[in-house]
């Protein structure tokens, strides 16, 4: 029971570690969500030649009319761009490298105060995650002892904080997931994405959600397997209680019966004549002699 209750405690530990890690990288990245955006091709300058529109020589005078024979997608970039939580990243391009901007600066005013509250149900997540991983690093210290009771109350206060994480971890994923969209459609013309899709940070989360949940359901087992265990052996106990006390007290009963039986007969025959009772004497024992000596001394 202990072996088995320690390798199931161990499996809760290690997945309860996997959610953590998984959130936190979750939290503190950006590739939430990946895709292309659409911007107008720069002018071309002597720096930059290829991806950008030709005015041709005669662009810096006024009086010359330029015309650019690129039409439809031709005139726009596709860059990439990444976003998370806390930014939103692109390539910049009229310099090498990305350019970041604030997510909450991108989002709708009617969305950021659901982003808020997403954010903070991130951190509590976070924070619950940590709460359970401690409890259960506890338990699993007392499953190695032989203070069951102790290890069964941390077992249980363990479960309670990682499903309550898991639950909280759930709605603080989808309603960052519902400000995006909404972001996509309403969000500043320069940044929407012409197309997109969720990225690995994203997967990460639900991924951290699935772990948690997983380790919140070994948790629940192991305390409910063990309290069953525990009750099992209590009534096999007690059952074997019962069993010793009532053969105790039947050879007691027995033995005081005997007792009493060979009291009852010593008390019989010991009983003297005077009492009234008589006493069949066997007449092989009787002597004549004795007889006639008594019978002459009563004549004198």
């Amino acid at each position: 029971m202990k072996t088995t209750r320690k390798c199931r405690a161990l499996l809760s530990v290690s997945m309860n570690l996997l959610a953590l890690f998984f959130s936190i990288t979750a939290f503190i990245t950006t590739y939430w969500c990946v895709g292309t955006q659409r911007v107008p091709k720069p002018k071309c300058t002597k720096l930059r030649t290829h991806n950008c529109i030709d005015y041709g020589v005669n662009e810096t005078d006024p009086k010359v009319v330029v015309y650019s024979w690129e039409t439809g997608d031709d005139r726009f970039l596709f860059r990439q761009f990444h976003t998370g939580i806390w930014f939103s990243c692109a390539e910049n391009i009229h310099d090498e490298g990305e350019k970041c901007r604030s997510f909450i600066d991108l989002a709708p005013a009617s969305e950021r105060g659901v982003l808020w509250l997403s954010v903070v149900s991130e951190m509590l997540y976070i924070v619950l995650l940590i709460v359970g991983f401690s409890l259960m690093c506890l338990e699993l210290v007392h499953s190695s002892t032989s203070n069951m009771i102790d290890g069964l109350k941390l077992n249980a206060f363990a479960a309670i904080f990682t499903v309550l994480s898991g639950l909280l971890g759930m709605v603080a994923h989808m309603m960052y997931t519902q400000v995006f969209q909404v972001t996509v459609t309403l969000g500043p013309a320069d940044w929407r994405p012409y197309n997109w899709d969720y990225g690995w940070s994203f997967c990460m989360a639900w991924a951290s959600f699935t772990c948690c949940m997983g380790a919140s359901v070994t948790t629940l087992n192991s305390y409910t397997k063990t309290v069953i265990e525990f009750r099992h052996k209590r009534k096999t106990f007690v059952q074997s209680i019962r069993k010793e006390q009532a053969r105790q007290a039947l050879g007691y009963y027995r033995d005081h019966s005997l007792r009493s039986i060979s009291q009852t007969v010593e008390v019989y025959t010991q009983t003297p004549y005077s009492s009234g009772i008589r006493t069949h004497v066997p007449a092989a024992s009787l002597d004549p002699s004795d007889g006639s000596e008594t019978l002459g001394e009563d004549q004198c």
